[in-house]
């Protein structure tokens, strides 16, 4: 059998044994506080005294509603505190003020501020997909604050780094989104959610999970302008040489199949952090905590010992 088609027939191998997936209960009224002229929204789950886990999610531009796809955090939340929180311009953080700045440096300066809005020293951070290179960035200004460093199917540490094989895989669905993006810069909206709506069905193994995942995708927000932002922002920056000096407990995570990062890019983090641990979620694409919630909630609380 040719390599051309190892990926597309083990995708439909797994697809085929996947569970559905239990979701996590919605968030609640949370708090919020003020970070350099933005506010902040946020939310704690669980009541264990100790250190909390901070899930960082990814974009840039998406709240934190997608991650509630998975009912995980409600189970790791039942020996620590979990907190969410939505970046600034985004969901119920509130839009971008008119020449409010969304940077790299902003982001990072939120993240240090919830910390402090927390009361704790330390915490740890899981930072999935954009959330990945943010956790990095913050763990290389403010190393001292990190317990334990959790990366997930994260971007690159140089953002033009990224390996994306959607192209490689899907490059019929990645030939009608080009279609798309351009009437939605001529101002088609709508053309601009369907191409939003096929990005997020290319992110799994099962599906099962894709179509459970894309009927709530009507709730997940997304900012354009946040993502541009950054994306203009990022383009300047590169970690990679930061990573080694890293001494905090690190974990890196990838599905196997991840089209939208490869594990080829999670492996080179992985190798770029001293004494970081591995981990490969086989019947998974770019959300383990989705496709194999049980594995994922084992993991991290392996990793995470006692809060």
């Amino acid at each position: 059998m040719s390599r051309a088609f190892a990926v597309p027939l083990a995708l439909s191998l797994l697809a085929a044994t996947a569970a559905h997936a239990t979701p996590a209960k919605p968030s609640g009224a949370g708090h919020t506080f003020s970070a350099g002229g933005a506010t902040i929204w946020y939310e704690v789950r669980g009541n264990t005294p100790g250190r909390p886990l901070v899930m960082v999610n990814g974009g840039p531009g998406f709240d934190h509603t997608y991650v509630l796809c998975s009912d995980a955090w409600d189970r790791l939340a039942d020996s620590r505190r979990v907190v969410f929180y939505d970046q600034r311009g985004n969901g119920r953080s509130g839009a971008l003020k008119p020449n409010q700045t969304c940077t790299l440096a902003d982001q990072v300066a939120d993240l240090e501020a919830l910390r402090k809005q927390l009361a704790v020293d330390r915490f740890d951070l899981l930072g999935h997909s954009w959330g990945g290179y943010l956790v990095m960035a913050y763990a290389a200004r403010h190393p001292e604050h990190v317990a334990h460093l959790i990366i997930a199917d994260s971007a690159a540490p140089k953002w033009s780094d990224t390996e994306f094989i959607f192209k490689n895989i899907f490059p019929e669905t990645v030939e009608h989104q080009g279609q798309l993006d351009f009437f939605d810069t001529m101002g088609d909206s709508a053309a601009g959610r369907q191409s939003l709506r096929e990005y997020l069905g290319m992110l799994f193994v099962s599906a099962e999970k894709r179509d459970d995942f894309l009927s709530r995708a009507d709730t997940y927000k997304y900012a354009k302008k946040v993502n541009a932002a950054l994306n203009a922002d990022l383009a300047q920056y590169d970690m990679w040489p930061v990573l080694p000096t890293f001494k905090m407990p690190a974990l890196v995570v990838t599905g196997r199949y991840d089209i939208n990062v490869a594990p080829s890019t999670a492996w080179k983090i992985h190798k770029a952090i001293p004494g970081s641990q591995w981990e490969v979620f086989e019947q998974s694409g770019h959300l383990p905590y989705f496709e194999e919630p049980e594995k994922f909630v084992q993991v991290i609380g392996d990793f995470l010992g006692a809060p």
